[in-house]
């Protein structure tokens, strides 16, 4: 009888797409793939759909069937993890895995920026949330969700442009550039705006982001003013890691390029490029290379977190 190889999934699910990467014993690559959106926010269900659709995808360039799966270890970095419900719905799934870890996409993404080792990182995509690892604790800043958190993010963006789009319908301020283009889009019906936005998800927000950031480089004065304020708030988080003793930064994410030159001076040179990205940081959850941290929320422990979800949720 011949033994399979054991082989290793990363998942970076995120608000925007899902991405998986399967690596052999060795770390040589197999097989990568993407699908739509993984975040607990558009459903359990939902999710791991999209886990599943990308998994299969990477699996079939890498030559495996489905059958291989019980010899692969995943660990799944996962958008919306510590949302109240998620271990019984998760705990509910039937997988294919020999075993599977889940941690947040956010914790993720640090452990593949810094390789494990003590660095925060702030994501700005979709979504935005700080997270930083020192001396084994798990730190978290933010990312509570749209629209009552992530400043600074995509999402965050996109529902800043739509506001002042309408306040420009009815003149109660300047039609520029920016404005004009973002009314285009709902026909420059403002009811037809609000009948989207009835219905509109974070990533529908985000998708106005690149063109803000587009007419802010091009020097559209509303599109500077959200652009700017949107930099303030990831400084911001930038600026509490530094205040805690961790001075290994990067900044990550969709809009993490676009969003760079907006920074002060100071901060963009505290930057590190990332080592890897998320689905990295979840290979090394997958390979059992590192102990999941404590997490801590603002100073003080959260019980109710993500690490000890993460925790319980190997299966």
């Amino acid at each position: 009888m011949v033994t399979k190889a054991t082989t290793y999934l990363g998942i970076d699910g995120g608000g925007t797409r899902c991405r998986a990467r399967i690596e052999d014993e060795n770390g040589r690559v197999l097989g990568t793939a993407s699908s739509g959106p993984a975040t607990t926010r558009i459903g359990f269900e939902k999710a791991w759909r999209s886990i599943m659709e990308a998994t299969e995808a990477a699996a079939a360039q890498a030559g495996l069937t489905r059958e291989d799966f019980a010899q692969m270890h995943a660990g799944i970095g996962l958008a919306g993890l510590g949302r109240r419900g998620a271990e019984a719905a998760l705990n509910q799934i039937a997988h294919p895995f020999a075993s599977v870890v889940f941690i947040s996409d956010g914790l993720a993404a640090c452990l593949g920026a810094h390789g494990g080792a003590d660095g925060a990182i702030v994501v700005a995509g979709t979504g935005s949330v700080g997270v930083g690892l020192i001396d084994g604790r798990e730190i978290r800043i933010a990312g509570y969700g749209f629209p009552v958190s992530d400043e600074g993010s995509g999402a965050d963006i996109g529902l800043q442009v739509v506001r002042l789009a309408l306040r420009a319908a009815d003149r109660r301020g300047e039609l520029t550039p920016l404005l004009s283009e973002v009314l285009g889009a709902f026909d420059s019906d403002p009811y037809q705006a609000v009948a989207w936005s009835e219905e509109a998800r974070a990533t529908d927000y985000a998708a106005f982001a690149p063109i803000v950031m587009r007419h802010a480089n091009q020097g559209d004065p509303v599109g500077r003013r959200i652009v700017e304020r949107a930099a303030d708030a990831i400084g911001d988080l930038l600026d509490l890691f530094l205040a805690k003793g961790i001075d290994r930064l990067s900044l990550v994410g969709g809009l993490a390029e676009a969003m760079t030159p907006w920074l002060t001076p100071d901060l963009r040179a505290r930057l590190k490029r990332p080592d890897a990205d998320a689905a990295a940081g979840a290979l090394l959850v997958a390979r059992g290379r590192l102990d999941l941290p404590k997490r801590e929320l603002d100073g003080e422990m959260d019980r109710d977190t993500d690490h000890e979800q993460a925790s319980k949720f190997r299966v």
